[in-house]
């Protein structure tokens, strides 16, 4: 005899994505065999219901509804295996029962949160007044004395095996919960429900007409005192009259168990969606299965973890269970088995199980024909070209230039980029630093697909539409570093069409701009842009004028910007200059620009050579003007001294002159800041400039008390970038005093590294290494490893020189302050 049910249609009030009311559903669907079938859902997807029945659709996905004319304004009702929405649905077409969604239609939804950021459905508004929200979950477990609504409900309902018991019992039960919690509470402060429960009744009534009262219902346990008693057909029409309404599309979207999570911002999330995902897939023993998928996690990640560790966890998780009065071991008795046998009492290796297995990373997949819009299309075709697959773990990428495939993919991630779609973010390459070698890190996320749907304005390709958007953000750019950083990522992702568009801007732009920081910022983005040209096979004709024409303006107008400059503004102009040094450089290496510039009588100096001798005028300007500030005039001593365009004498005596009890010591501080600060290997230039070190020293035990406090936080910042090391043997330099710091007396004290003359042996050591790496057997290899090995004495002697006893070693705190 079939169980009995209330009379009317079957009302079968769920928890979102819970497990246990999942196949509570499948079960009472099986006992009442419904004619037709309704599910909290919009109705805008009822033609997309079908496409759940195909073998590629596999959850967990959600239905994607966004506005037409606007794709940003969007909503996602997401589904996974163990939602009772996704049962219902499956149930349905394999009965070939009828399945329809009865929610408030998106239109209207979309409609409604014009001025609010997208969310899913199930997220309720915030509520209005002084109605105070609540949450059912939370109030039956404090009723039922639980302080932990998720262990409450575990109980209740997931380790319940409804075997031999009626059916309907469970949703009976909550839907008398449900009703004496609205009594007390009323709407539960979700002002929007009125209308979407008054839609849902109209919706139910019409199937009611059409297939009497065997009609099933799935949404969720709140609505259904709403959808049992309520008011008439015409009140309902009426509070459903003149509801706003947008114009909607909609489909289906891969989705992933991590936005499934409370954690990732869903409202009507769960904490542990991969648990859940094994608790509906386990059929019988879910503890000891769950025990062993951990043992394999943490086996792959190399820890030792055997089958009695298995075994184990699987007695004590018992144990507890029993201990603290369950029915079974859930998550909290599983997770405290875990930690105390497989992870050691450690929290490291358990928040890898928590990451990977509690919550997961499983992505759906939605079949080829499901809607899409023509740009979802063509990303999936170069996708499946490029054999680049969507991944909802993180994983990096290495790319090769050289070859097509790798050249392809880069310039889809690119290209993507610009559209606002971040799938991948550029890394630093390991081993290379090359234009021809590009590393990624991939990760996609089911918020992808609004982004996608939204770029599918600007075209329906993807080369099409990022070419559209590159050529409106050119034109709507703020600033000529944003053109030329745009004009770079045209190069990289190969918009050749593009780029006309972007180099009239930028010669417009920066023709028109007299800032020589603005100038001085643009030019780095260019001169990487026409390296980038060069490995990718891309004309750069039009970026070789511009570049040559900023590199010019910018050699003219740096000398007079540096005069009359505060601290702060100096620092600014000294990252300026160091910017267009790197830049100049990498034009003379590449030998793009060579002599197409004139030289000007305005930049003073001798006249160099190529690009590279007239910038040198220009630091010659700046390093012997008075007027411009100390920390550019030493940072542009030691570009020229790097350079070779400085002897090691006359850099002495220029810091001599600066250093000289005439120069204000805040003055002569800047200086030394901006000759051996700012990361650029200054440390070391002390540690083997023994007279560089030996006039900072002596200008340091010279400076008045009244100012050493005024320069003090200067040196502090210069010397604190120093890598330890060379901060120690500084301080050792220091410490043995002036008497005891000539490289002789360092020899003869047999200091390593320290020697009047160069050291073969320590030098040739490095020669194995090079072999092994660069192939004894090749003659110019062998040639260019003992070159490497004789250039490299220096690092190698800096290497054992901080090999100090660290007792006696002194930090750059000592050696600012020890002379004093």
């Amino acid at each position: 005899m079939p169980p009995a049910r209330a009379a009317g249609p079957l009302l079968l009030g769920v928890r979102h994505h819970g497990p246990g009311s999942a196949r509570a559903v499948r079960a009472a669907l099986d006992a009442a065999t419904p004619r037709t079938v309704l599910i909290e859902g919009p109705p805008e997807a009822d033609t997309l219901i079908p496409l759940a029945a195909d073998p590629d659709m596999r959850p967990p996905v959600a239905l994607l509804a966004h506005v037409v004319d606007e794709p940003g304004r969007s909503a996602f009702w997401p589904l996974a295996e163990f939602s009772p929405e996704w049962v219902a649905i499956r149930w349905a077409l394999d009965h070939g029962v009828p399945a329809r969604f009865i929610d408030l239609p998106a239109t209207h939804t979309l409609a409604w949160e014009k001025e609010e950021p997208p969310r899913t459905p199930a997220e309720p508004a915030e509520p209005a007044g002084d109605a105070v929200r609540i949450d059912p979950l939370a109030v039956l477990a404090e009723t039922a004395g639980h302080d932990d609504p998720e262990r409450w409900w575990e109980d209740a309902v997931e380790h319940r095996s409804g075997a031999g018991t009626d059916p309907f019992a469970p949703f009976a039960v909550l839907e008398e919960a449900m009703g004496a919690l609205r009594e007390a509470y009323g709407g539960g402060g979700h002002d929007r429900d009125p209308e979407r429960e008054a839609y849902m009744r109209l919706q139910v009534r019409a199937a009611q007409r059409e297939f009497g009262d065997d009609v099933a219902v799935v949404c969720g346990a709140w609505h259904v005192p709403a959808l049992r008693r309520g008011p008439t057909v015409a009140a309902d029409r009426a509070l459903l009259k003149g509801l706003p309404k947008a114009k909607t599309d909609m489909t289906w979207v891969p989705w992933t168990h991590r936005r499934l999570s409370r954690s990732g911002g869903y409202g009507a999330g769960i904490d542990s969606p991969g648990w859940y995902g094994h608790l509906f897939g386990a059929t019988d023993r879910p503890v000891e299965r769950w025990m062993t998928k951990v043992a394999r996690l943490l086996r792959d990640e190399d820890r030792m973890v055997s089958a009695a560790h298995v075994i184990e966890a699987v007695r004590l998780a018992d144990t507890l269970a029993a201990v603290r009065g369950r029915p079974l071991p859930g998550l909290t008795e599983t997770t405290d088995a875990v930690r105390a046998v497989m992870c050691e009492g450690s929290d490291v290796p358990l928040g890898l199980v928590h990451d990977r297995l509690v919550v997961g990373d499983v992505l759906g997949e939605v079949p080829r024909s499901a809607p899409a819009v023509p740009l979802q299309r063509d990303l999936a075709r170069l996708q499946k070209r490029l054999r680049i697959k969507p991944e909802p773990l993180e994983r990096e990428l290495e790319l090769d230039l050289r070859g097509e495939t790798d050249a392809g993919r880069s310039r889809l991630l690119h290209r993507l980029r610009l559209l606002g779609i971040g799938w991948g973010e550029a890394a630093a390459s390991r081993g290379s630093t090359g234009t021809f070698r590009e590393t990624w890190r991939l990760r996609w996320e089911p918020e992808l697909s609004v982004r996608v749907a939204e770029a599918g304005v600007w075209g329906t390709t993807v080369l099409s539409a990022a070419t559209a958007r590159a050529e409106a953000d050119a034109v709507a750019a703020p600033a000529l570093a944003d053109v030329t950083a745009l004009a770079e990522r045209c190069l990289l992702a190969g918009l050749s069409d593009a780029l006309p568009v972007v180099m009239r801007v930028l010669a417009d732009r920066a023709a028109l701009d007299t800032d020589v920081g603005h100038l001085a910022q643009a030019l780095p983005a260019l001169v990487r842009a026409l390296r980038y040209g060069d490995v990718r096979g891309t004309d750069t004709h039009a970026l070789t004028e511009v570049a040559a024409g900023l590199a010019e303006r910018i050699f003219v107008g740096l000398p007079p910007a540096c005069v009359a400059l505060d601290a702060e503004a100096a620092e600014d102009m000294r990252r300026h200059v160091d910017a267009v040094h790197g830049a100049v450089g990498l034009l003379g290496e590449t030998g793009l620009l060579g002599e197409t510039v004139a030289v000007r009588p305005s930049v003073e100096g001798p006249p160099g050579t190529g690009m590279r001798g007239r910038w040198h005028s220009v630091l010659r300007v700046l390093a012997g003007r008075d007027t411009v500030p100390g920390v550019l005039r030493g940072r542009a001593v030691r570009l020229l001294l790097d350079d070779g365009e400085l002897g090691q004498e006359e850099a002495a005596r220029l810091m001599g002159l600066v250093l000289s009890p005439g120069t204000e010591p805040g003055d002569a501080a800047a200086w030394i800041e901006g000759f051996v600060g700012g990361g650029s290997g200054g440390g070391m230039l002390l540690v083997h400039d023994e007279r560089l070190l030996g006039l900072v020293d002596a200008w340091l035990t010279g400076v008045p008390a009244e100012a050493f406090t005024d320069v003090l936080p200067l040196l502090r910042r210069t010397f604190s970038a120093y890598e330890a090391g060379v901060r120690r043997t500084l301080g050792e330099l220091v410490r043995r005093g002036p008497g005891a710091r000539g490289s002789t007396a360092a020899a003869a004290s047999g200091i390593p590294g320290f020697a009047p003359e160069l050291d073969a042996g320590r030098a040739d050591a490095v020669l194995p290494v090079l072999r092994l790496l660069l192939g004894p057997d090749d003659e110019e290899t062998t040639g260019a490893g003992a070159d490497a090995g004789k250039t490299g004495v220096d690092e190698a002697a800096g290497a054992g020189a901080d090999e100090t006893d660290g007792d006696e070693s002194a930090d750059a705190d000592d050696l600012v302050g020890a002379d004093r």
